[in-house]
């Protein structure tokens, strides 16, 4: 049949996904996240600043996402069992939801400290804010490029690279609140941006959420269309219609199909697998990669021809 793509394709396939590069990436991401981190919260405790304290905050719940992603990636790697016969995939959308919830966590904390700290400003070392967070600018923007490659191909790298890349533009605003502060010595301004820290990270953080919890409920991936892929099943020469079409992620970068596909009564036995061959086809287009169909005959009898 002619293979008639008329929708483009533009949709992601997860079969160049390199695992091993990834790995290697969320373990530079976690050296240097944790280096840093360590600075900073020596930084802005002896500095006295929040903004400072808040971003070492953020950074080591950014450290201990990488961490939780990268144990979930070699989770997924494991082979199927007999107790778990998809392996241990799901982590890996485990590890994505911990990670979202982590972060909210550290939002709260934030705005809460900032708040208490805007009736009762602290002297602040704005220099040193300024010298501590411009390290961090090249180190979040450096560790965040480490991902940029494979970002759209998987959730826990997404969550990575967009929350790396917030952290260098927190760091960003908070060499800004340092010059401020050096200059008029509005130590509340410390307060305020750790507020805009919070407000950056929560609406990265809140389309994770949104995104982790919808797969964890087995609901159909963000950027799979339920209805063009039953539209493109359809479509398929020698079939009639399609039911039953259940579509789920079985990892952050696996996902899987079910369907009943109705077959014409023209069609022969022996042109089944040809179907089902370009079914699978038109699914792995749309980063669908496994694939289980069970087929019907048109009516209420079976009819398909022998050949």
């Amino acid at each position: 049949m002619p293979d008639n793509h008329g929708h483009g394709h533009s949709h992601h396939d997860h079969s160049h996904f390199d695992i091993q590069n990834v790995r290697k990436a969320f373990i530079w991401g976690i050296a240097l996240n944790i280096t840093f981190t360590v600075i900073e919260a020596i930084v802005g405790y002896l500095g006295g600043s929040l903004a400072v304290l808040a971003d070492a905050g953020h950074n080591l719940a950014d450290t201990a996402s990488l961490v939780i992603a990268l144990l979930a990636f070699r989770l997924a790697l494991a082979k199927p069992t007999p107790k778990y016969t998809y392996g241990y995939k799901k982590a890996t959308i485990l590890a994505a939801l911990a990670n979202a919830l982590i972060l909210i966590f550290a939002i709260v904390a934030i705005v809460y400290e900032a708040i208490e700290r805007i009736s009762s400003p602290v002297e602040i070392n704005g220099k040193v804010v300024m010298i501590t967070a411009g390290i961090g600018i090249f180190i979040n923007g450096f560790t965040a490029m480490l991902f940029f490659k494979s970002k759209e191909d998987d959730l826990n790298v997404k969550g990575a690279y967009l929350h790396l890349m917030a952290d260098a533009l927190v760091s960003i605003g908070v060499v800004i609140s340092g010059a401020i502060i050096m200059f008029s010595g509005l130590y509340w301004i410390d307060s305020v941006v750790s507020i805009v820290i919070a407000v950056v990270i929560f609406i990265s953080t809140w389309v994770l959420l949104k995104q982790t919890l919808r797969i964890s409920m087995d609901g159909v991936p963000h950027n799979i269309d339920f209805a063009e892929v039953a539209e493109e099943i359809t479509k398929v020469e020698g079939v009639k219609s399609v039911h039953h079409l259940h579509i789920w992620a079985l990892s952050t970068t696996q996902t899987a199909l079910t369907a009943h596909i109705v077959l014409k009564n023209e069609v022969s036995l022996s042109g089944i697998p040809k179907i089902k061959d370009e079914i699978r086809h038109e699914a792995s287009h749309f980063g669908i990669n496994h694939c289980t169909l069970e087929t019907e005959c048109e009516g209420d009898k079976c009819e398909c021809k022998e050949d």
